[in-house]
């Protein structure tokens, strides 16, 4: 990507399951902690469970809010999503999207 926000594919933050690294244009700040990048893995079925699908690949900062808190190292809070800079949540549901995709659908698309 040209700008600051960037993910790096195919990192590995849990036994083996595909993440994505988040890079965040805009840090997050907790108290006297900042939030500069987070790792988002794959999420299981389990972890889908009260998302509708369709509106994760909707972006919908809803169900965002109610999913990357399962699969983000280190965790995210709804509060954490919702603060979010309009650009890093694009970046974030581009991830989380990316997910659901099979290894032909990306082999296509990033050919």
């Amino acid at each position: 990507m040209n700008d600051s926000t960037a993910y790096t594919a195919n990192a590995t933050a849990v036994e083996g399951q595909p993440s994505d690294t988040v890079v965040l244009e805009s840090p997050l700040t907790r108290g006297e902690q900042t939030l500069t990048s987070f790792h988002l893995r794959r999420p299981s079925a389990g972890e889908l469970r009260g998302i509708k699908l369709q509106e994760l690949m909707q972006m919908d900062v809803a169900s965002l809010a109610l999913l990357l808190p399962r699969i983000s190292t280190p965790t995210l809070t709804a509060n954490d999503v919702n603060n979010l800079d309009p650009v890093d949540l694009v970046a974030v549901a581009t991830v989380v999207s990316r997910f659901f995709l099979s290894k032909a659908q990306k082999a296509s698309l990033f050919a």
